[in-house]
């Protein structure tokens, strides 16, 4: 692997001070000056990935090695790219044999070694469709960055992303194969220890984790379960190949979409 997919210490950078211009409002120049100030978006603009949410990613999978060479992968929320990006970099995906398959409901340019769905991953055809593009193979790895839309009352926007958890988390249990790993992002809350038990049933290991690249002031942490056991997951054998390596299709998830 090259230094570009490493993680490491974020360099400092000179402190950046934005205006309020004309057309700026004070909360735009602080957003302005705290991305100009960000030593992991210089960084990530330095080494060519496309969001500082890529050193998250890279951070924990230094950490626990979830991404292997070979391993297929799916990306919920993977919109603009960069976790699909260090993704299709560690489990070394190609445009001849893409294992990294992402979906997302904004737009995101195309990117080598990935398979893109533009789709709300809440439609119910959705997960149907991210098996389809798996080729019917099981996942090694199923990763979830997504984030509804803040609001800006914190009650209602823990309860959004800890649905999407949810959700991620079904979609999971019926596509990973046995020793497969879930990595999703929760917001402190009071309801996070909640899903970390639910997992406990399903997974050997299960944490929580906040890596160095998580700005401090957000309330986000991301929960780790490694090692599926495989209980009720639903495996149609394949008319060829190992049968433990496929997945039928169960019942579509119902989620309603946020407002």
């Amino acid at each position: 692997m090259s230094d570009k997919g490493k993680g490491g210490d974020a360099p400092r950078t000179l402190k950046v001070r934005v205006k309020t211009a004309k057309k700026r409002t004070a909360s735009s120049a602080r957003w302005l000056a705290r991305q100009l100030n960000d030593p992991y978006v210089v960084l990530s603009k330095k080494e060519g990935w496309r969001s500082r949410a890529a050193y998250k990613l890279i951070e924990i999978d230094d950490k626990y090695h979830l991404l292997k060479p070979g391993n297929r992968v799916v990306d919920l929320g993977c919109a603009p790219g960069g976790w699909c990006q260090v993704a299709a970099d560690r489990v070394r995906s190609t445009d001849a044999a893409p294992r990294v398959v992402g979906i997302d409901y904004l737009e995101m340019a195309t990117l080598a070694g990935a398979i893109f769905l533009q789709k709300d991953f809440l439609d119910d055809d959705a997960p149907a469709l991210l098996v389809e593009a798996l080729g019917g193979h099981k996942a090694d790895v199923v990763l979830s960055d997504m984030a509804a839309p803040a609001t800006g009352h914190k009650k209602t926007d823990h309860l959004k992303i800890m649905h999407l958890a949810e959700v991620a988390i079904d979609f999971a249990r019926s596509v990973l194969r046995p020793g497969g790993h879930f990595l999703a992002k929760v917001l402190r809350g009071g309801t996070e220890n909640e899903l970390l038990a639910n997992l406990k049933r399903d997974f050997e290991m299960v944490a929580h984790i906040k890596p160095p690249a998580s700005r401090s002031d957000s309330a986000e942490l991301y929960v780790i379960a490694k090692g599926y056991r495989g209980e009720g997951a639903i495996v149609a054998p394949p008319e060829d190949g190992d049968p433990r390596d496929h997945v039928a299709w169960m019942p579509p998830l119902k989620g309603a979409k946020d407002d």
